[in-house]
């Protein structure tokens, strides 16, 4: 066997099957084997590679071991001259592992070697090479001084970014997304060390290889696509946490005491800068919009109180104390917030029915709290109906102004349409736009590409391959799906980087697949379109409300377990149970992870859990998440409450 190739999956069902399809591509004409290691993923992962790719080695396991501990198992079992580990959330050429392979055979100083990557917009991924992170290039990196002067040999070592993207280069660090190593250096220096849950085992291993006297390489013969970001979000406190303990795992290992602990005392500052950034980063985004309004409704009550003062009330002269503006303003403009929250307001794409139903339940509490409020400190109650009237037009006011900023029109009732051009033949061009119709995706199409004789008759034929660039900008197309079907990885890739600074969003549906992936984004999950993206169970509403029925059950079931454990449905009798529900680890209504179906939390509770017959449990999964509605897991507990007398 010349390669045995590793995939380490969890929970990235999608992204997995498109790299399996393109693996066993490029193991096409080469003595290999490829391995799938899951770690207890309940997207429906293990599900989908048994039914579709059977001449797959599978290994599933039971918990999350860790990413190193994954990898161990299937090299153990594998029999390569080379052991290629690779990410689930990448696409690799059909000539790729042959390349590779070629390579390590005309070096047999090369110990490791790793690859020219790109993400998924088309950018290339500086990861692909890296220097060795001791001290000083940690802090030229945390600093920002790689950045500023990265073509630097001093401050450029992270990602050697002096170092030519399009050369091959001896490096120090191997990427863990695609990392090759012959088997025999394996056997010398020892297999990922199982220290590292996520985060370092790929700089560990790479600084092993060298220690023991081989070559870790930079290949740039060969491109391959890491959705990065899919498999774990970088924009995370917990990313950040492990990653910088990962790295001090590793100081402690190989630095010096006295070089471990100032690599150590930076390590706990960048995980405090970096911690602060991404909690920064993921408040700006969530909170833009009610920040947004909030300051609107505030400052408009103020202009509104100013104006009551002086045209309202001036024969009686009322004026409103400090209190009125300090603290009872502010009340009713997070009433009005939070009723705007809960009647998804912010959720995307934005809709001016959403946001005045919100303000308008936002009125009603208000005027509930009104009722709460000391006689002393009970305000004029029209001030309250103007505010809600001059509130509404405000924030719809300027959400239309924003859209038209960023999309051209000011209509608030539907969603931007993307300009979708496909590059793929009219049987594929047909599939896609019935899958997108299928996920309840808005566009519009604008043609497609093809180079099959015959579909120039089209008549949404909008011209050959060698053209699709030009094509791209003349039809400001701004979504872009190749089909697998029709061409090569490689060529994908090459448009990939070729259009990736031409068109926002870059997209392949792989071969006889249902799904439509992508990413826009190297921090954030892709847009990835699927049968399920337009089920009710999806939609950010829904999860949002399941999520709230879990808080409050969970926390009351927690509050009164001590006394009335004993009524509790047997699954619900753990507080450990409840615990997990309370934290989001698990749901409390759900079903066990199925291909057929979006993935959830697991579930303390199953649809259909009471049945025998799998075709009914299913049937009921299936209603369960198409028509999903809040009231649904109230009805489903009781009934587990009752059963459980």
């Amino acid at each position: 066997m010349r390669l045995s190739v590793i995939i380490v999956n969890y929970n990235v069902k999608y992204f997995l099957e498109q790299a399996l399809l393109a693996a066993l591509k490029a193991c096409e004409g080469l003595d290999a084997d490829l391995w799938v290691v899951d770690n207890h993923s309940t997207d429906g992962s293990v599900e989908m590679v048994r039914a579709r790719f059977p001449q797959v080695n599978l290994i599933a396991n039971t918990e999350n071991t860790g990413f190193s501990r994954a990898n161990n198992q299937a090299i153990v079992q594998s029999s390569g001259d080379y052991v290629l580990l690779l990410n689930p959330d990448t696409v690799v050429a059909e000539d790729t592992f042959q390349k590779v392979v070629a390579f390590m055979d005309q070096h047999p100083h090369a110990g490791g070697l790793g690859i020219r990557m790109l993400d998924g917009a088309g950018n290339f991924l500086k990861e692909s090479k890296r220097g060795l992170p001791t001290p000083a290039v940690a802090f030229y990196k945390m600093f920002g001084l790689s950045t500023l002067f990265k073509n630097s040999r001093r401050f450029g070592q992270y990602h050697l970014s002096y170092l030519s993207d399009d050369q091959n280069h001896p490096v120090d660090i191997l990427a863990g997304a695609f990392m090759c190593m012959r088997r025999s250096v394996l056997d010398q220096i020892g297999l990922l060390d199982e220290k590292y849950f996520m985060y370092g085992e790929d700089i560990d291993l790479s600084y092993r290889i060298r220690l023991a006297g081989y070559d870790n390489w930079y290949f740039a013969q060969s491109s391959i696509i890491h959705y990065k970001g899919e498999s774990t979000k970088k924009d995370s406190i917990k990313y950040v946490k492990v990653f910088y303990q990962a790295m001090a795992i590793f100081a402690k290992q190989y630095f010096s005491p006295g070089s471990a602990r100032l690599f150590n005392a930076l390590i706990q500052g960048g995980i405090v800068f970096r911690a602060i950034i991404a909690l920064l980063r993921r408040w700006s985004k969530l909170a833009f919009h009610p920040l947004l309004d909030a300051g609107l409704i505030y400052g408009g009550m103020v202009l509104l109180t100013q104006f009551w003062e002086q045209n309202v009330k001036i024969d009686e002269g009322i004026i409103y104390p400090p209190i009125y503006l300090q603290l009872i303003v502010p009340i009713y403009v997070l009433l009005w917030i939070l009723g705007a929250y809960f009647s998804g307001a912010y959720d995307k794409p934005y809709r001016a029915a959403r946001l005045v139903r919100g303000l308008l339940v936002g009125t009603i509490a208000v005027a509930a709290a009104y009722g709460f409020f000391p006689a002393d400190h009970r305000y004029s109650r029209g001030l309250i109906v103007v505010g809600a009237v001059w509130s509404i037009f405000l924030t719809v006011s300027a959400r239309a102004l924003l859209h038209m900023a960023l999309y051209g029109r000011t209509g608030l009732s539907t969603p931007p349409q993307k300009r979708v051009l496909v590059v793929g033949s009219a049987n594929e061009t047909n599939r896609v736009h019935a899958l997108l119709q299928r996920a309840g995706v808005s566009h519009q199409f604008v043609g497609f590409v093809s180079d099959v004789p015959g579909d120039e008759h089209n008549e949404f034929f909008t011209g050959r391959q060698h053209e699709l660039h030009l094509i791209a900008r003349a039809l400001q197309a701004d979504e872009i799906i190749f089909c697998g079907s029709d061409l090569t990885n490689k060529q994908i890739i090459h448009y990939f980087e070729l259009l990736g600074k031409q068109v926002g969003d870059l997209k392949i549906v792989p071969a006889g697949s249902d799904f439509i992936i992508g990413s826009s984004s190297v921090d954030y999950p892709g847009d990835t379109y699927t049968p399920d993206f337009n089920l009710r169970i999806s939609l950010a509403a829904n999860k949002r409300n399941k999520r709230l029925i879990d808080l409050l059950v969970s926390a009351k079931m927690l509050l009164f377990w001590p006394v009335f454990f004993w009524l509790y449905p047997a699954e619900l009798r753990n507080p450990v149970h409840l615990w997990k529900i309370l934290t989001g680890k698990h749901t409390l209504i759900g079903y066990p992870a199925h291909q057929q179906l979006p993935a959830l939390k697991p579930a303390a509770l199953h649809i259909g859990g009471h049945l025998q017959q799998p075709p009914l449990q299913m049937r009921m999964r299936k209603a369960y998440v198409k028509d999903y509605t809040a009231l649904m897991d109230l009805r489903y507990l009781w009934e587990a409450f009752r059963n459980s007398r």
